[in-house]
């Protein structure tokens, strides 16, 4: 199974990318420990010539971290055929108990190693590198993620054996089943819908506030109303959306878009549910650093920016998840 180019590829990938993460850990903790922007010593020079090639390598390799999910995801579902009694990549992630694990660790990774890519950006473009302690700090936590991450992935991917028989996405995806799978499968349609639509149109409208206006209360509310969002989005997806995709009132399954068969279709519609949620939540995480006197013009652009592309992305996403309950003859009332 360790053969597969996936697998390879994520394996081999996340231990470059722990190595140089562990490698910028310790210049973070010199930096966290003696770093001082007013000071011309020998040893702050140093620390100001290593920090911006570290920086820059970190970045690339967390934007691997930031990408791995969807090949991880990729990977999961194209080692179903492989796997007895798997249909799709929940099969493939119910082969093991670190499956699901492993996706939840590589979730987790993905906020987190793109807020520091975000950071960094804010950071490299201050004269005084305002947020460098910072995101040392953030860097040694991405870093305990990522150790996480690795080994629940090795793990998931050693201890697959495919001659013993997964459950499918029907069992654990089933209204009568047990679990918080088949609680948002039975949850019902129309008012997920109502919800789902609902709390889009206030989502876009703060975001089209804090694009205007970067003030506190917008940016903090985006922030709290795209992490609802996102997160009853996925919701959405289990209860309704995907029984428009797929044209049969009892499939649940979040994963089955993503086949061929489905034109690949959950492969955008989950990244720009990502990029779009990250940007507005965001918007609001950085708004104490406007104290800052180098970042209070810096952070307002940024903020602006990424109230756009988030009310962008996220319409894109729902236009996406839309297409079949407008297009498609199938209803379910």
């Amino acid at each position: 199974m360790f053969l597969h180019p996936g697998i390879i590829a994520l394996t081999l990938g996340s231990v470059i990318v722990l190595l140089l993460v562990f490698f910028a850990s310790a210049l973070g903790i010199k930096i966290i420990r003696r770093w001082d922007i007013k000071s011309s010593s020998e040893e702050q020079l140093m620390l100001e010539r290593k920090t911006y090639l570290v920086s820059t390598l970190v970045q690339y390799a967390l934007l691997f971290e930031v990408v791995s999910i969807f090949l991880f995801i990729y990977t999961a579902e194209d080692i179903h055929t492989l796997l007895a009694g798997a249909m799709c990549a929940t099969g493939s992630l119910n082969a093991n108990p670190f499956g699901f694990p492993a996706l939840y660790a590589k979730i987790a990774v993905f906020f987190t190693a793109a807020s520091w890519i975000a950071v960094n950006h804010l950071d490299n473009k201050a004269e005084d590198y305002p947020l460098i302690k910072m995101k040392y700090k953030l860097l040694l936590a991405a870093l305990v993620l990522l150790i996480t991450e690795f080994i629940l992935q090795f793990l998931y991917f050693l201890k697959i054996e495919p001659d013993v028989i997964t459950s499918c996405c029907g069992v654990m995806f089933s209204e009568k089943g047990k679990g918080i799978a088949s609680s948002l499968a039975s949850f019902p349609p129309l008012p997920a819908m109502i919800l789902f639509y609902s709390l889009f149109a206030v989502t876009t409208a703060t975001g089209a506030a804090a694009y205007k206006q970067q003030r506190k209360p917008f940016t903090y509310l985006l922030s709290i109303f795209t992490f609802m969002f996102f997160i009853f989005s996925i919701a959405a997806i289990i209860s309704f959306i995907s029984l428009y995709f797929y044209q049969l009132p009892t499939h649940h399954c979040p994963f089955d878009i993503l086949q061929k068969e489905y034109y690949y279709i959950g492969y955008p519609l989950y990244a720009f549910l990502f990029a779009g949620s990250f940007l507005g939540i965001m918007a609001g995480v950085v708004e104490r650093f406007k104290k800052i006197p180098s970042m209070n013009r810096i952070i307002p652009a940024a903020q602006k920016r990424w109230a756009l592309y988030s009310i962008i992305f996220l319409t894109i996403f729902t236009l996406i998840a839309s297409a079949p309950i407008i297009l498609l003859p199938f209803r379910l009332y």
